[in-house]
């Protein structure tokens, strides 16, 4: 970073001269010096300071003074005192003191436990008390001392300190505060930068009227310090996995996709009946799916879509569809019976869409699974299309979100077949992990809908290809309250 008294900003040119010629000043004395206000010298000493042309030494003092209540004990006597005056009045015994009103009665231990300290008083027959001596005591006198002036700590005798001690166990009598002590001096760069500081006036900013009029060609300009350090900023901006999704969605559109959307609470018979899972599958058990409990939800399709659905199921399956089972409401797995219906409502010969939102799932967290994630599903019907059109187009979307490891794998999934599983390999965990689900609709789901055409089906979390991005090993970390890590991750990944 740059030195030279022409690069540094008017406020460190201001302290660098008054520095000059009074080579250890407060910060106080700098502002009187400068013009400057208190904050402007803090803030042009800590640039001074960074760049190490000044150095700064704190030291912090102990500054005792009365309190409002002590500077009345002052004035009246302490209790103890009151106690040796009540005594010389011919009051002899606690009790008469205290009816006397001379002292309060929670006052009177403490006042004769002090005057027996300092060898005031002493106790005859009948517990009458008599004076043995009355000197001023250390306490009366540094309470004196501070009702003129408030006393450095560290300046005190032993005796004062001493002092200080009991009158700091009484409450509201003296009270302490620290005071903090700066001092700036030049270093040697300091002094050398000091000499060449510029004393004649500088214009800091070029303005739009010295253009106009030309003026500027006669003005001189302060340099600016270009390696000066800058704050660190952290503005609003959206979460990382927000980021991610609406990447994925403008991957899609332009693929040719259309985007589509539907409810997150869903009928058995679009989550699971129309995809041809069995109404005795484990995947329909409470512990697997969240049911919404004594609620059901309208079967939106048609008389015709309903029965095929029913026969489908009692020639495939063996078993009597129950239509209140596919009415039960359920928090969607998937997100593909948005797909699904839209597929069945439109009759489109052909076509290309996706969906993207929420689904859950009621499963143990772990480091790749989730109670609730975001889920990405698309669909694509045409004519002739086979696997090779979905892997092709799989590849092509993965390439666009710029994974390179990736690789299928033969499965099982109820309403697809040929089914397959996308597996990509994951750094940090060192491991290939699933992704993405797919296949080709059976017929046992496309015909009982009225879809001719064979439809390519996709679908998989968007959590896991942000642990992909972002180098994470656990996708809970996702939706941490880190601020740091949120911080971190930068706008745009090269």
């Amino acid at each position: 970073m740059s030195s030279s008294g022409g690069a540094l900003h008017p406020i460190e040119r201001a302290l660098l001269k008054a520095l000059s010629s009074s080579p250890i000043s407060s910060i106080e004395s700098l502002s009187r010096n400068t013009g400057l206000d208190i904050d402007q010298v803090r803030r042009g000493v800590e640039w001074l300071k960074f760049k190490r042309l000044v150095s700064v030494n704190e030291s912090i003092s102990a500054q005792i003074s009365l309190s409002d209540s002590a500077v009345k004990s002052v004035e009246s006597g302490l209790p103890e005192r009151r106690l040796v005056r009540a005594i010389q009045e011919g009051m002899t015994t606690v009790d008469e003191i205290v009816t006397a009103g001379i002292l309060p009665k929670e006052e009177t231990n403490a006042a004769v436990a002090a005057a027996k300290r300092n060898g005031w008083i002493q106790f005859g027959e009948g517990g009458k008390m008599t004076i043995a001596k009355a000197e001023e005591s250390p306490e009366e006198r540094l309470l004196k001392k501070l009702r003129a002036s408030a006393l450095d700590l560290s300046t005190l005798a032993e005796d004062e300190k001493t002092a200080y001690g009991i009158l700091a166990k009484r409450p509201d009598y003296v009270q302490r505060k620290e005071i903090k002590d700066v001092r700036v001096s030049l270093t040697e760069a300091g002094k050398s930068a000091s000499l060449s500081v510029e004393t004649d006036h500088q214009d800091r900013k070029l303005t739009p009227a010295m253009i106009t009029s030309g003026s500027w060609k006669n003005v001189k300009l302060s340099s600016l310090d270009v390696e000066a350090p800058a704050p660190s900023m952290f503005p609003g901006r959206r979460h990382p996995l927000v980021d991610i999704i609406e990447e994925i969605k403008e991957i899609f559109v332009g693929l040719g996709f259309e985007e589509i959307a539907g409810p997150i609470v869903q009928s058995g018979f679009w989550n699971f009946d129309a995809l041809y899972i069995p109404q005795d599958h484990s995947a329909r058990e409470m512990q697997d799916t969240f049911y919404i409990k004594g609620r059901t939800q309208d079967i939106l399709a048609s008389e015709k879509q309903k029965a095929k659905v029913a026969q489908a199921h009692k020639k495939g399956w063996g078993s009597v569809w129950n239509i209140d089972e596919a009415k039960r409401a359920v928090l969607r797995t998937h997100t593909t019976p948005v797909t699904l219906k839209h597929l069945a409502s439109t009759n489109a010969e052909s076509g290309r869409f996706f969906s993207v939102g929420r689904v859950f799932r009621n499963e143990k967290p772990s480091y790749k699974h989730l109670v609730e994630f975001h889920q990405v599903e698309g669909v694509a019907s045409a004519k002739g299309l086979s696997l090779r059109d979905l892997i092709g187009l799989q590849k092509e979307f993965y390439a666009r979100m710029g994974i390179k490891k990736i690789k299928f794998w033969p499965t099982f999934f109820p309403y697809t077949e040929p089914s397959l599983q996308s597996m990509v390999y994951n750094e940090n965990l060192q491991k290939w992990v699933e992704l993405f689900g797919m296949g080709i609709f059976r017929p046992e789901v496309t015909s009982q809908l009225g879809i001719r055409n064979p439809v390519l089906a996709w679908g998989g979390g968007i959590e896991r290809i942000a642990m992909l991005r972002y180098g994470l090993d656990d996708v809970r970390e996702l939706f941490s309250s880190k601020l740091s890590w949120l911080r971190s991750v930068p706008k745009c990944q090269l």
